[in-house]
């Protein structure tokens, strides 16, 4: 198997659920890595601020690159690429939606933009403790409509972790200008049109000019499902959702709190 490009979803996935992963194990790969010329890319619905806090350890040796918000803006290294907006016209659109849905009561809105994440001065604390897990800086702001910055995705945050009837009706009625998908943690990202995380690595592939099928993927949830399904060989995460077993993908050789990822990766490099 060639391999040129190794790219990993990292809540679930890479990360143990402590936000924690073998930093000296990860830097031996990522040497062997660069001397074959694999590229290895972290590709999230996080930020890339956040992304890049992941692996502020590494990054002054090795080059990483980032998928980041779910493919809504790419980075080769430090050098943004790429990027899709949300216009304010749709913004003002899918806002409006989630107000007049009943469903949507007690939901939290999270706009990501190119200064940071914005949310609703009236999250309480405890939410907000939750949301800076996740975004980094974070910014509370009275009129979410009002922000001056340029926003790459929408998350809304539903209490009832069952997301997917949301996915489906936001694509029904935006699905010709906008994208959903589910993101974990009860959430869905509304992104602008075809940007995912297999738009993201395309966009990578293209620059490194290799194929599809040199690339390996490993994902855990529904926001993974076309980047794995565009890559040579993807993987699943063991502790993936419930539905993830049931495409087909191969499946990682341990979960995400036992560095899964990177046992997979070891024997990945074995056979190059």
């Amino acid at each position: 198997m060639t391999v040129k490009m190794i790219a990993t979803d990292m809540d679930g996935t890479f990360l143990r659920d402590d936000k924690k992963y073998d930093v000296d194990r990860f830097r031996e790969q990522l040497k062997f890595m660069d001397e074959k010329k694999i590229q290895f890319v972290a590709a999230s619905g996080n930020q890339f601020y956040q992304l890049k806090d992941f692996f502020t350890p590494i990054t002054n040796q090795y080059k990483i690159d980032f998928v980041a918000d779910n493919g809504a803006r790419i980075f080769m290294a430090n050098k943004l690429i790429y990027e899709a907006t949300v216009t304010r016209e749709q913004l003002q659109k899918v806002i409006e939606w989630n107000a007049k849905n009943p469903a949507s009561h007690n939901n939290l809105i999270i706009l990501t933009g190119n200064h940071g994440a914005y949310v609703s001065n009236h999250a309480v604390d405890q939410v907000l403790t939750e949301v800076k897990s996740f975004y980094n800086p974070v910014y509370q702001v009275e009129k979410l409509l009002e922000i001056q910055d340029e926003i790459f995705k929408v998350t809304f945050v539903w209490p009832n972790k069952q997301v997917q009837a949301y996915v489906t009706t936001l694509l029904a009625i935006f699905g010709d200008e906008l994208h959903a998908t589910g993101s974990g943690f009860g959430s869905v990202d509304v992104l602008a049109r075809g940007v995912n995380k297999a738009s993201g690595l395309s966009k990578l592939q293209a620059a490194y000019n290799i194929t599809a099928d040199e690339i390996v993927a490993f994902g855990d949830n529904n926001n993974d499902l076309e980047m794995l399904n565009y890559v040579g060989t993807g993987y699943v995460m063991p502790n993936a959702y419930p539905a993830m077993h049931e495409v087909g993908f191969k499946e990682a050789l341990a979960d995400n709190n036992h560095d899964g990822v990177l046992v997979t990766i070891d024997q990945i490099l074995e056979n190059i």
